[in-house]
């Protein structure tokens, strides 16, 4: 399975100086030890693999003496063979349940840089906020590791020559040719079931049955409401729940507005806003913020107290609102068809780097995204079929004249004077905008 994240570990590795330890974060099940351990089959070095969830001694070693020559001794009598700078890449996993660990990698940094060193923890962002964590701040490198995108999904299909394809026409804005048009929104819809959790994926690659992956993704959904037991308080995890529970709902309103009394009648921030941090830091959920001036940056504009949550996963997303496949691979125009592609085009964005924004015009106009770059804002409009009659961008236009405007539709590519329009399926093409 090819993951855009072995670039990026390839790219760490290669360091010659200044290289630091690394911490992966994300979600539970996306792919983080895979990932590592992979990284080391193919450069033909060894792992040693700390896991700190099975090898709960190990925890001892590092409640007194941190320094890397005392737990580079440690871990070589544990796994019983020689640790070479140079041969050997040490994977310190779960490190969330080993804080002093997570200490431990300032002064790798600053002691021994010659060791590759990585960190990785599934709930690794709710530990750091519940917990009083010595964070290595400016001594690591880190990396987010999210499901897989829909170019990775392409990968995962053997489909690279039309992901490729795909690229070729965002670059020139040329139309994909009929047949591939149709069959690259058959496997966008495809990805709104399955999603891209790995495990997922990689069940719907090997049997082509979409009624086995959603076994897999209900025990996804399982697990992370058993960590939201494990990892917060009974109080808390009630609420936790019922944020997580009231999703499905908040992104079927017209007003997709995340709103507290959904949760709860008189539910309010005080009530809630711990619990949705909460969600968002275990890497489950996505905070977009309304802006109320498309001016740079947006992040001096954006209204704290207004803003969308979605979920980091569609094909989850999907399975929890209880979604008929059927009914998204016929192309349905209802509105939970809207609030998927939604879903799907914040998660891509995220992927490829954006702080995810919306703009909002006295309730009267809505821009789905906007994002930032270097030669200014550019909203996003997304439309989940081809009807693609709207005002919002129009009165977007109006207030800002932004010098691009992109569309995200169900029609082909295509460009009239400064607006984009981009296929549902090339949102990840926008890593190079």
């Amino acid at each position: 399975m090819l993951r855009k994240v072995d670039r990026k570990l390839n790219d760490w590795y290669d360091k010659k100086e200044n290289r630091k330890p690394l911490v992966i974060y994300g979600a539970r099940q996306t792919g983080k030890t895979y990932a590592v351990k992979k990284f080391a089959e193919q450069h033909r070095k060894e792992l040693v693999h700390v896991n700190f969830e099975i090898n709960t001694r190990l925890i001892e070693d590092f409640s007194e003496d941190i320094s890397p020559q005392h737990i580079v001794n440690r871990l070589e009598i544990f796994f019983g063979h020689k640790i070479m700078p140079d041969k050997t890449i040490i994977f310190f996993d779960e490190v969330q349940l080993c804080p002093r660990a997570l200490t431990a990698l300032k002064y790798f940094s600053e002691e021994a840089p010659e060791y590759h060193l990585v960190a990785a923890g599934s709930l690794l962002g709710v530990a750091l906020k519940r917990e009083q964590f010595s964070f290595p701040v400016g001594k690591v490198e880190t990396i987010n590791l999210y499901a897989l995108d829909f170019e990775e999904f392409l990968w995962s299909l053997g489909l690279t020559a039309l992901s490729e394809e795909i690229r070729s026409c965002y670059k020139n804005l040329t139309p994909l040719s009929g047949s591939l048009h149709a069959r690259a929104m058959d496997l966008y819809r495809t990805y709104l079931v399955v999603g891209g959790m790995p495990e997922v994926v990689k069940t719907y690659v090997c049997d082509n049955k979409i009624m086995d992956t959603l076994e897999i993704q209900r025990s996804i959904l399982n697990a992370y409401v058993a960590d939201m037991a494990k990892y917060a308080s009974p109080g808390e995890t009630v609420k936790i729940m019922a944020c997580f529970d009231s999703l499905p709902i908040q992104l079927a309103k017209n007003n997709k507005k995340f709103q507290y009394k959904v949760v709860q009648k008189g539910g309010s921030a005080t009530i809630f806003g711990t619990s949705l941090q909460w969600l968002s830091a275990a890497g489950i959920t996505d905070y977009c913020y309304r802006i109320e001036h498309g001016f740079q940056p947006p992040e001096a504009y954006r209204n704290l107290a207004s803003f969308k949550i979605y979920m980091a996963d569609p094909g989850l997303l999907a399975n929890k609102a209880n979604v008929l496949p059927h009914d998204v691979f016929s192309g349905r125009g209802d509105t939970f068809s809207g609030a998927l592609a939604e879903n799907y085009v914040g998660g891509a964005l995220r992927n490829n780097g954006y702080k995810l924004y919306y703009w909002e015009s006295s309730s009267q106009a809505e821009v789905d995204f906007v994002l930032q770059t270097s030669s200014g804002l550019i909203p996003l409009e997304v439309k989940a079929a081809e009807n693609v009659r709207s005002r919002s961008l129009k009165v977007y236009e109006g207030k800002y004249a932004p010098a691009l405007m992109i569309r995200a539709s169900g029609k082909n590519f295509g460009k009239e004077k400064n607006l984009i329009s981009l296929p549902l399926y090339a949102i990840y093409c926008l890593d190079d905008l």
